[in-house]
């Protein structure tokens, strides 16, 4: 089974992302920062807050699900904010998603918020809500149940330092996948976590019983030359005692977002 864990970034890099994942075709796809506008058939509105300003592909769910046809996707939303077309104000849902191939039985899944709770009617303050899902398949190879859960950590102006807000949001992510997991299932916990591999987060995941795979496979990070801050480290991907890692990538070309694909294979 191939797992892939990637903040999309809007969909901004989309004409590379889209054939990348058309070619690696994980299994399942764990997707952060994902735009879904139903309202809109536009190819691309603009995301405005202060002084960042970013272009975002409308439809980005749909673009993905298109390039994947063999999965099913799932989309989470933290929020519905607004893009602009122009002048105009388009109502726009932002959150992530999961794409689990059709061949992998879907026996459970949970959607829930780690920081806040959903903002129907703006973005909200920042640290703004952000969301987490899980899902458990069942792995017909393996004659096992595989539970993959994965969230967008909360993002502080300040910078990714600890925070409570933090540490409240590694503990519920952690029981949020601890109410799928049933004794002897693999687990793998991954996302855009928004910290540094020395975090409170990532102790409180390794004291969950955790391993962490980025920091323990790679000292380069998990960004690109799209990413112009100091900082390199991002995304992480944990797992369990009973996860068997064939082979763990961070991917750093081709560059199809400003954070690397997690590429796990199990």
């Amino acid at each position: 089974m191939k797992i892939m864990c990637l903040n999309g970034w809007g969909g901004k890099l989309y004409d590379k992302l889209l054939p990348y994942l058309t070619e690696e075709n994980p299994d399942i796809l764990c997707l952060q920062e994902v735009v879904h506008t139903p309202e809109s058939d536009k190819d691309w509105l603009t995301y405005k807050d202060g002084n960042h300003i970013l272009p975002q592909r409308a439809n980005f769910f749909q673009d993905v699900q298109n390039a994947l046809p063999d999965h099913m996707g799932i989309f989470c939303p933290a929020s519905q904010g607004v893009l602009w077309d122009e002048d105009i104000k388009i109502p726009s849902q932002w959150g992530l998603a999961t794409f689990v191939r059709k061949s992998y039985p879907i026996i459970g899944q949970i959607q829930g918020f780690v920081h806040k709770s959903y903002s129907p009617h703006h973005y909200g303050e920042h640290p703004r809500s952000r969301s987490a899902h899980a899902v458990k398949v069942f792995d017909y190879d393996g004659n096992r149940p595989v539970v993959v859960v994965h969230m967008h950590g909360l993002r502080d102006l300040n910078g990714k330092m600890d925070t409570p807000e933090r540490a409240v949001q590694a503990h519920k992510l952690m029981a949020l996948a601890n109410a799928l997991t049933e004794k002897n299932d693999p687990l793998i916990v991954c996302g855009d976590f928004n910290v540094e591999p020395d975090s409170e987060t990532l102790k409180i995941l390794s004291e969950a019983g955790l391993t962490e795979l980025v920091t323990t496979r790679t000292t380069k990070g998990t960004r690109n030359s799209h990413y112009k801050k100091k900082s390199r480290y991002a995304d992480y991907m944990s797992v369990n005692k009973h996860v068997l890692v064939l082979d763990f990538k961070v991917i750093f070309e081709p560059e199809v977002s400003d954070h690397c694909p997690l590429m796990l294979t199990i």
